[in-house]
């Protein structure tokens, strides 16, 4: 979940499994006979809820990755785009050599 409130909500017979969350409240909620497994679901997060016959297996803590703003994932991918484009005039060049003097030469 990222970026997500749920608010005034019933979870009956749930499972949370393997959930990672950013900035996720339950907000005034009731939680029935639900389990949580492995999830970074931690008791902050629950604002005025209830929980009644719930169990909490293996709760992840630590440092979540979080991006302040979506540009910087584009970021991350603009730079490898960057990255790769320094490599192809050395492929060409490598490419027309190979033709021009022979593949057993090259590797000489």
């Amino acid at each position: 979940f990222k970026s997500v409130t749920f608010e005034d909500s019933l979870f009956k017979n749930c499972v949370f499994e393997d959930i990672t969350s950013l900035n996720t409240y339950f907000r005034n909620c009731t939680f029935l006979n639900t389990t949580f497994y492995n999830t970074d679901l931690e008791q902050y997060k629950f604002v005025d809820s209830e929980l009644i016959n719930c169990t909490f297996f293996h709760i992840r803590t630590g440092c979540q990755i979080s991006f302040d703003d979506d540009y910087s994932a584009y970021w991350i991918y603009f730079v490898n785009f960057l990255g790769t484009l320094a490599v192809l005039p050395g492929n060409i060049v490598s490419a027309l050599l190979m033709d021009r003097i022979g593949r057993l030469t090259m590797l000489g």
